[in-house]
């Protein structure tokens, strides 16, 4: 039987105008760092590349120096995946760059629901670049700042240098208040090292909980990650982690310092879950408020089952699978976490514990 190609890791990179992308995607696309990356862009021009560094260039997909290559979005993203799917072994990633007002959900949805590029491709992360400066009116004026910073796994908070402390210490907590759970990578001119960046791992059910605890200990973890330097600076950044657990249920009211925060996040807990329960009672959730939830994730513990199940969604799509056993000595606990704007937290508490067995 012929080897199965391994899926290719996609990230989804989201923020405004201005925030940064195309710096972020000129170094990808430029600088010398040994990977290949396809970056799926929506308007290739935007991007002003130095043409000296295109090598060659058919009708869609140019050729960086560097091995990288560049395409835009011609009309369909599925189309546009596929076209580079045809070109296997040329590429260790994808990324695709939505456009500065998109809601990162329908490009997110297209790697879940395609059979086709399901097989291939798998969705790893999505990315917000978010400009420190000017976040705070972004936040007034735009649902859609909001939403990309509840959808993103990684935020970048970028051009720290031209705000002071105080206000920087605002806008953090600003983006916390949306986003309790998602990793923030403090940078200047996008000089966040692109590990940190592309191949998390954030979406792969497989790999993202048992690296990323604070997926479903949002209100109990607060990562930060200070990157000031750029990617080849040679210091060693320290990670903070700061673990303050208080268990029991939380409902994560954001505080925000710059504007009420329209989302919040909702992070469930409970012992084994019925299963004839516990299913039907998530299809039906995810039917009622799935407009409103921008992301879910959980580890369930399903009883009789000696296997961890964990689940995700965005909107009304979800996915779950058997993850590992559970490990000797491990609390077998069910922990899901709810993202999103305006959803019952009393109703969504009584009917998950309402799943137990």
């Amino acid at each position: 039987m012929a080897q199965a190609q391994p899926q290719i890791p996609v990230t989804v990179l989201t923020g405004y105008l201005g925030s940064g992308k195309t710096t972020l995607l000129n170094r990808i696309l430029t600088e010398d760092h040994g990977k290949r990356y396809a970056v799926i862009v929506n308007e290739f021009g935007e991007i002003g590349i130095d043409n000296d560094l295109i090598v060659e260039s058919d009708e869609e997909i140019y050729e960086m120096n560097n091995g990288c290559i560049c395409c835009t979005v011609r009309g369909d993203l599925i189309r546009t995946v596929e076209g580079l799917m045809r070109r296997p072994g040329r590429f260790d990633a994808i990324l695709v760059e939505t456009t500065g007002l998109a809601d990162p959900a329908p490009v997110a949805q297209t790697f879940f629901m395609d059979e086709d590029v399901r097989s291939k491709t798998k969705l790893d992360a999505v990315v917000a670049l978010v400009d420190a400066k000017h976040l705070p009116l972004r936040l007034k004026d735009s649902k859609e700042a909001e939403d990309q910073i509840a959808f993103a796994d990684v935020i970048v908070l970028n051009k720290t240098d031209l705000v002071n402390e105080q206000e920087l210490r605002d806008v953090e907590a600003a983006v916390r208040a949306i986003n309790p759970s998602a990793r923030i990578h403090k940078t200047q001119r996008s000089g966040v090292d692109l590990k940190e960046v592309l191949d998390r791992g954030a979406f792969d059910l497989q790999r993202a909980l048992d690296n990323d605890p604070h997926f479903l200990d949002a209100d109990d973890h607060h990562h930060d990650h200070d990157h000031e330097c750029g990617p080849d600076c040679g210091h060693d950044h320290h990670h903070h982690h700061d673990h303050d657990h208080d268990h029991g249920h939380h409902h994560h009211h954001g505080v925000s310092p710059i504007h009420d925060v329209g989302v919040t996040s909702i992070s469930l807990r409970g012992g084994d879950m019925d299963p004839k329960k516990f299913f039907p009672w998530l299809e039906k959730t995810t039917q009622i408020d799935g407009p409103n939830i921008l992301r879910l994730k959980g580890i369930i513990a399903i009883k009789d089952d000696p296997e961890r199940y964990v689940v995700q969604g965005v909107h009304m799509i979800l996915e779950g699978d058997h993850q590992r056993a559970w490990k000797e000595g491990e609390k077998r606990e069910s922990r899901l976490v709810f993202i999103g704007r305006e959803l019952d937290v009393e109703r969504l508490k009584r009917t998950f514990e309402a799943c137990q067995a």
